[in-house]
């Protein structure tokens, strides 16, 4: 299986994606979300508790990875990223279904 960092790495280059948690939330309840991934690292757990809830709520793929380092490396920022949303799956279509 394509390990998620690179499908969000791939998600990035080719299509368009949402970083942070406000972000995600918003792209979440907009309906606009292809793909969540979100840290499990990300300390207070309140800031992302919500979004496999919501995620679930509006029938959004929603995946953890294990570090918010590792998922900002990904989405391209030299900062954590606690939660990320892809908007437009670019060229990882096939991967992002890969994961369903």
């Amino acid at each position: 299986m394509t390990d998620i960092y690179q499908i969000i790495e791939k998600a990035r280059r080719t299509g368009k994606i949402e970083k942070g948690t406000n972000e995600v939330t918003k792209a979440i309840e907009r309906g606009t979300a292809k793909l969540v991934v979100y840290a499990s690292d990300v300390e207070p757990k309140e800031i992302i508790q919500h979004i496999p809830f919501l995620c679930k709520e509006k029938n959004i793929l929603c995946k953890e990875v294990d570090n918010k380092q590792k998922l900002g490396i990904a989405v391209g920022i030299s900062v954590p990223a606690s939660s990320v949303a892809v908007i437009d799956v670019g060229e990882a279509e096939a991967d992002i279904s890969g994961l369903k």
